[in-house]
């Protein structure tokens, strides 16, 4: 039980720390296309106006994908269609060319140069391994060069969107804490009787257990702390205790 209470707790922390990330995002203009709370494999996934919001199966963190969060570089063009040009040679001309056209810096070209990659994809046949690394590719590619990119933006909205995620959980921290201060920690222990010692002086006094102490020297206690507040300030002189025996 105590380790599905951490794993539920840590849910939510993680999911604290990722929506700070999330609404940050989005109230400056950026389009997260994931939103996830543990890692893949997806238990329970759902897409709502484009952005897919799931539950992975490893509780060791989450993570909200924005796109473009680095600038296209020809290497990523390498990585991502190199297994899928050795079994098709006609996508050659369309990555070679995205390739000089990331290395020079001409992103509006190379985005309108992406249909030419969609058309050779479509018509090449790719064993299911090269076509999975060349669709992924495809998609970082188009997120990297279209205006919402997180590397397009200006400083501050990178900033800011990086530091919301551990801001929003030290807000979250600040706000439980006053939360408890203002609410008080719930004590514990009980004012009933659990156990009577032989020749104590609970004994001798009479208390048995399952006895509930009510009062003391006619003061009413209500809780084990003030139960043993009003006993300590007794100081060993004699005192009255009020009780409740069996409901009565």
């Amino acid at each position: 039980m105590s380790i599905l209470i951490a794993i539920v707790g840590l849910g939510f922390l993680v999911m604290i720390h990722e929506a700070g990330h999330f609404f940050t995002a989005r109230a400056v203009g950026m389009r997260p296309r994931r939103f996830y709370v543990g890692f893949p494999p997806a238990l329970a996934k759902t897409t709502r106006n484009g952005i897919e919001y799931g539950i992975g199966a490893i509780p060791l963190g989450g993570y909200v994908k924005i796109p473009g969060m680095h600038r296209p570089a020809p290497t990523d063009l390498d990585h991502h269609f190199g297994p899928a040009l050795l079994q098709a040679p006609s996508l050659v001309g369309p990555v070679e060319r995205l390739k000089r056209l990331v290395a020079q810096g001409d992103f509006p070209e190379a985005r309108a140069a992406l249909g030419s990659l969609d058309e050779a994809l479509a018509q090449a046949k790719l064993p299911p391994v090269p076509a999975r690394a060349a669709r992924r590719g495809r998609e970082e590619l188009g997120d990297a060069l279209g205006p919402e990119a997180y590397w397009r933006q200006p400083t501050w909205k990178r900033v800011a969107v990086i530091a919301a995620g551990p801001l929003t959980n030290v807000v979250f921290a600040i706000l439980l804490l006053a939360i408890v201060y203002m609410l008080g920690i719930p004590d514990g222990a009980s004012r009933r009787v659990d156990k009577v010692s032989p020749d104590s002086p609970a004994a001798q006094a009479g208390l048995r257990p399952g006895d509930e102490i009510v009062a003391v020297n006619m003061q009413p206690t209500k809780t084990f702390k003030q139960v043993s507040e009003a006993l300590r300030s007794s100081k060993g002189k004699p005192v009255i205790v009020s009780i409740v025996r069996r409901g009565k």
